[in-house]
């Protein structure tokens, strides 16, 4: 049965990796799609690729960081009485590698406001729309990061765990709603991460992939569309994902040449 033919999902992060897979799935699959994304020439192309299958899409320039445009799309989505069936908390970066005491503290600004406070704006600014009738299904993209810890990986498994405590707390706070909370966990995914992690370096980017076979953005999108697909009595609350050559954060079998 398809249940999210008809609903209005809001993705953040659209134009690339999950975001953009999620996008895609949901369009299959009839639901109308509000995407926030930063680079405006992908958005408009994903926009209308995804029109030409028939569903509404509404894209919009969006920075998760800035909570004016949360705000912003709130108050707008409220004037014209829409509300948002899925809230996608997608949107999400790593950024660097090193130990706390020799780390680069802008990555932790740009981890810490994108994964913890641009979750927070986007949660706190569509939310109460969602609360007001009673229905909804906020889905925030994790990690198994925020889960276990690996070396080097301080301030973005902070995060994460972050997501992991934020996701449980917003179910609770919910209580006596018809509003769902998931979060999916993935390992390891094949998609720009790593080589924002490393600042551009595709061959870095490149060798964190060598010897298996990692999780394509498509696997996650899967696992996003089996929890928002789920019937309104059934709340998955927390999926972790993993490609099978991994077992843990750091436990890899690899094949080697």
């Amino acid at each position: 049965m398809n249940r999210i033919e008809g609903k209005t999902a809001i993705v953040t992060g659209a134009t690339s990796g999950i975001g953009e897979s999620c996008a895609r799935l949901f369009a299959k699959r009839g639901a109308n799609l509000i995407l926030l994304a930063r680079r405006e020439e992908r958005l408009n192309t994903l926009r209308d690729e995804l029109s030409a299958t028939g569903v509404d899409v509404e894209v919009r320039v969006h920075d998760v960081r800035d909570r004016s445009l949360a705000n912003a799309l709130a108050e707008d989505l409220r004037e014209r009485e829409v509300t948002p069936d899925i809230l996608l908390n997608n949107a999400g970066l790593g950024r660097g590698l090193g130990t706390v005491f020799e780390g680069d503290v802008q990555d932790w600004e740009d981890m810490i406001d994108t994964n913890v406070k641009g979750l927070l704006y986007m949660t706190r600014a569509i939310l109460p729309l969602m609360v007001e009738q009673d229905r909804g299904h906020v889905i925030n993209i994790g990690s198994i990061a925020g889960r276990w810890v690996y070396p080097a990986g301080n301030v973005y498994n902070a995060t994460k765990f972050a997501v992991h405590a934020l996701n449980e707390a917003m179910s609770i706070d919910l209580v006596g709603t018809n509003i769902r909370v998931s979060s999916i966990d993935p390992g390891a995914v094949e998609t720009e991460f790593s080589l924002v992690r490393f600042h551009g370096d595709e061959e870095k980017a490149e060798k964190i992939y060598e010897g298996y076979t990692p999780l394509t953005p498509e696997d996650v999108a899967d696992a996003v569309c089996y929890v928002a697909n789920a019937p309104p009595h059934v709340d998955v609350l927390q999926l972790v994902i993993m490609c099978t050559a991994q077992r843990s954060a750091t436990v890899f079998h690899k094949e080697t040449s």
